[in-house]
């Protein structure tokens, strides 16, 4: 199995040309925090997931974590010792409030490091990715003696957080929940329930996990409007901050699963658990979309870290295996197979949707930055409706692509693709899980048709294809194509609607990874004449821009007629 090498040129590339941050270190939120070293503090996350995280995946595949009789969980060998490693040197903190410990630095470096990380190892990377949206929801939802007690031992990776949302009988119909929460005399809470698919639910990585459970107070309502938020801890918390005694959470099984094997999902039993309330009762589901937003990009983040370890190992196979020949092939020898056009054009596909996909979540991620930090109220509107049209499609489409290009990964190895010694295949099996968890991508389909495109009268969705024309012939034809689909789906709502809503988010990831890679096209061709010595760098650039706009983006506008078929084509 290749070994993972961190792409430090790509990822600046794509910070400082697309997603723009230069412009947010002018800010006043970060204009004294150091964003002049990113570059250093990406290399030094890139060594970490390079050396000592990327070597324990393939064994945390073959291993997976275990559950013994007393509801412990041990993670598979080097999985505590990486996860000290990666606590102790604050990439638990990176983009978390100073006021609680945190570094403070924009959301969108934390998700350039977290890509690094979950490329060398995505059942690792889990852990804290399930850690950081605890914090988000204390940060935004909790008390202030909440934030005090929780957050910093959340931040510092000494404890880490879950969301128990799932039960059997509620999975994307989170409202048919029944888990419930009985309130005490001293204003605790006692919770009764099972949840199931807890990620990183039980583990010995740390000393504490932090449960963020949704469940039902006594007389709540039906549905989701009946649902209120709690934090239960694994172990109580004396007042002075040292663990008690264990809570009544614990695990009963482990799910057997095809992919992500060394990341632990659970089955967690509340028979008792102390917990307290975040928030106000009945808030419950508001509450956790805090959590779930920024989960999904994180999971979106997942289909490109994938896609790109995938093209990585294929790159290095392709360049090695030898089969077949050229007219230009020496007598008695053979060529590497990435001689073959065909494994050429393989290759630069999937290295082409990887950095669309970059260019796209990190977009995304800055967008969320200027929403919560941008002095100016207006700015700060634009740019959290930009941020709130691209999250669907960052989740949903790049998991997608993830999918694929891991699958195309096999296909370059060939038989050996469907070895398991190879490791390649491990790069899809563990992708499959993301366009299906936090929120199927059928669901991110529907919200983006059903309350995205209409935010604002369709404002925000008319701004961002104007930013789009002008710069690629291809692209202005997906782009109007897009327009034209959404007015479409405006005037037939209903079954209609939502059975072209899949087909439509196709179409847009298709044509937001068109404008990405015509800005990376012109952004390419200028910094060459700048930056002689960058010229390779940035040739293969222009190669995998042009590519996609050429190759993959005429495939946007093809998806009308699925978009526009109506429910009648279901039967």
């Amino acid at each position: 199995m290749t070994t993972y090498s961190a792409p430090l040129d790509d990822i600046a590339f794509a910070l400082h040309h697309i997603a723009g941050l230069d412009e947010l270190a002018q800010l006043p939120a970060w204009s004294d925090i150091g964003l002049d070293h990113t570059e250093d503090l990406l290399a030094e996350a890139g060594r970490l997931a390079s050396e000592v995280i990327a070597p324990i995946n393939q064994v945390g595949d073959r291993i997976g974590s275990v559950l013994d009789e007393d509801g412990e969980v041990t993670t598979p060998e080097g999985f505590r010792q990486a996860y000290q490693q990666y606590a102790n040197s604050g990439w638990t903190a990176v983009s978390a409030d100073p006021e609680h410990g945190g570094a403070g630095f924009p959301l969108v470096v934390d998700v350039a490091i977290q890509e690094m990380f979950t490329s060398a190892n995505m059942a690792f990377s889990l852990c804290p990715m399930l850690s950081q949206s605890a914090i988000g929801a204390i940060s935004a939802h909790g008390s202030p003696d909440q934030q005090h007690r929780w957050l910093p031992p959340l931040i510092s990776g000494t404890w880490t957080g879950t969301m128990l949302l799932t039960e059997p009988q509620a999975g994307s119909d989170v409202g048919a929940l029944t888990t419930r929460a009985e309130l005490q005399a001293d204003g605790s809470y006692r919770l009764w329930g099972q949840k199931i698919f807890i990620t990183w639910g039980e583990h010995d990585m740390a000393s504490n996990i932090i449960h963020c459970v949704l469940a039902r107070t006594p007389d709540s309502p039906t549905g989701t409007r009946g649902i209120s938020l709690f934090v239960v801890p694994k172990h109580l918390v004396k007042e002075d901050g040292a663990l008690g005694e264990r809570n009544a959470i614990r695990c009963i099984g482990l799910e057997r699963k095809v992919g992500i094997h060394a990341s632990p999902t659970c089955v967690m039993e509340l028979e008792g658990a102390v917990g307290e309330l975040v928030g106000e009762e009945h808030e419950g589901m508001r509450l956790m979309f805090t959590m779930m937003n920024k989960a999904r990009l994180l999971v979106g983040l997942e289909g490109l870290a994938l896609a790109e370890r995938a093209y990585q190992q294929a790159a290095a196979f392709a360049a090695e295996r030898r089969q077949g020949r050229r007219s230009d092939t020496e007598p008695g020898a053979q060529a590497s197979i990435n001689q073959h056009p065909d494994v050429r054009r393989m290759l630069l596909d999937m290295r082409a949707r990887a950095e669309a996909m970059r260019g796209l979540l990190f977009l995304n991620a800055a967008a969320a930055d200027q929403a919560a930090h941008h002095p100016d109220p207006a700015q700060r509107q634009h740019a959290r409706q930009r941020a709130e049209l691209l999250t669907p499609v960052s989740k949903a489409w790049c998991t997608d692509q993830g999918v694929e290009v891991a699958s195309v990964g096999i296909q370059v190895h060939g038989g050996m693709g469907f070895i398991e010694e190879t490791g390649v295949a491990q790069h899809w099996r563990d992708s499959r899980i993301a366009p299906i968890y936090e929120g199927t991508n059928g669901i991110q389909a529907i919200d983006l048709v059903g309350r995205k495109l209409p935010m604002d009268d369709g404002a925000p969705l008319t701004a961002l294809l104007n930013e789009m024309t002008g710069l690629d012939k291809n692209l202005d034809q997906a782009a109007a194509t897009v327009a034209e689909a959404a007015a479409w789906l405006d005037k037939h709502r209903g079954d209609d609607a939502l059975a072209g809503a899949t087909p439509f988010l196709q179409m847009f990831g298709l044509t937001l990874g068109g404008w990405i890679m015509a800005q990376t096209w012109d952004k390419a061709q200028k910094l060459e004449a700048k930056e002689p010595d960058q010229s390779d760098f940035l040739r293969a650039k222009q190669t995998s821009s042009r590519f996609y706009l050429d190759q993959i983006l005429p495939a946007a506008p093809a998806l009308y007629p699925a978009v526009t078929s109506g429910a009648g084509a279901l039967g």
